[in-house]
């Protein structure tokens, strides 16, 4: 029971991002008719109105993200995951009313201020979750997102534009309802000293009975989770464990940022990741998926090449949510992710040299280099 509530909750947390894939994908299937004379709008947009479309979302996440953990230590993961859903509404209500250029443009810039549930929702689904899913049900937010591309894509092949807004500003709306039905994290309610409030969320995520003694197992282990110590190294540790009984003084993000070598280290990770997967390119290839698919193939039709270009982006999210439990993060990222890149840029070398591109062959080649030199460092120095 514990299980299949834990599952459901996150279906419903995450079914956030499916009407947001629909948003971030919809120049996708509407830069033709915006720039048509017999476009919906008041006039025809401009080649650079068509690019500040693709990228005001991107913008605004951009500015918005890194205010994100204020807002969940101040209002709480719930309130914050609602918090930020609603611009992706207003957007939506703005595109199905205001039939203008600058309407669009707005409410593309707005949406973006959405983009900050990709954060939130992981650290809402990490604290409620048992350890034998919980790598899963962090990947739920990415499943839901490119099933709302997918969406999006087969929307804009087959039903106009109207009627794609109206669908999803429903969907939109559906979401913030289930956000409203769910329950709040039981580690910031204990951090918060709402321990009432706790013990029922732990009850429901865990599909407990009320006074049961797991309940109170599990406030204790969140307690020891909230209350360790940010010590630099192990002999601060050690003098930690002389004083049990002196109060552990509570810490902002700040202040454990600069004590903790360990967060730090961790947080340059994050960062280092976050970079290299956003500099890959697959958001630009996914936000203009449709023009872009029709100068490549243009044999094929646009929306079948688009909506399985989606499909398989899906299908990889979902085996990689399984092996995160089963394979581990640190497999997955050195000896899958690596290895299959390397195979992918020994082809094109290859390919280079056959067809007389010396040169670019050479460079390959040196890449390979530094990417065997990347894998080999991080299976000797990686902490995951």
């Amino acid at each position: 029971m514990a299980i299949i509530n834990q599952v459901i909750s996150t279906a419903m947390i995450s079914y956030v991002c499916t009407s947001l894939g629909l948003l971030y994908t919809l120049p996708s299937s509407t830069v033709e008719l915006f720039s048509s004379v017999n476009t919906t709008l008041d006039r025809v947009m401009t080649q650079t109105e068509i690019s500040f479309m693709g990228s005001a979302s991107s913008a605004s996440s951009f500015l918005i993200t890194p205010f994100v953990w204020y807002f969940l230590n101040k209002l709480g993961r719930k309130r914050t995951l609602i918090l930020f859903h609603l611009p992706q509404l207003i957007a939506w209500i703005i595109l199905v009313t205001i039939n203008k250029v600058e309407a669009v443009l707005l409410a593309m810039f707005i949406s973006g201020l959405s983009g900050s549930t990709f954060l939130i929702i992981p650290v809402f689904v990490s604290e409620y979750c048992e350890v034998s899913i919980r790598g899963a049900m962090m990947s739920g937010h990415i499943i839901f997102y490119e099933l709302g591309i997918m969406i999006s894509y087969f929307f804009g092949g087959f039903l106009e534009y109207k009627t794609i807004m109206y669908i999803s500003l429903i969907m939109s709306a559906v979401a913030l309802g289930m956000i409203c039905c769910i329950r709040e994290s039981p580690l910031y309610l204990i951090q918060k000293e709402r321990d009432e409030e706790a013990v029922k969320s732990i009850q429901f995520y865990r599909g407990l009975k009320k006074n049961c003694s797991e309940i109170s197992r599990e406030v204790e282990c969140i307690r020891k989770i909230l209350n360790f110590d940010c010590g630099n190294n192990d002999s601060d540790e050690k003098q930690s464990l002389k004083k049990d009984d002196i109060p552990s003084e509570k810490l902002s993000f700040i202040q454990i940022l600069t004590k903790s070598r360990t967060t730090r280290r961790i947080v340059f990770k994050l960062l280092f990741i976050q970079t290299v997967s956003i500099f890959q390119g697959l958001i630009v290839v996914q936000v203009f998926a449709k023009p872009l698919l029709q100068f490549a193939v243009p044999s094929m039709s646009a929306t079948l090449s688009t909506v399985l270009f989606a499909l398989v982006v899906a299908i990889s999210s979902l085996i990689g949510a399984y092996l995160l439990d089963t394979v581990g993060r640190r497999n997955i990222r050195s000896s899958f992710m690596c290895r299959m890149v390397f195979f992918m840029q020994l082809y094109f070398a290859f390919h280079l040299h056959s067809s007389g591109k010396i040169f670019w062959s050479r460079c390959y080649i040196l890449s390979l280099r530094r990417l065997l030199i990347y894998n080999s460092y991080s299976n000797l120095y990686s902490d995951s």
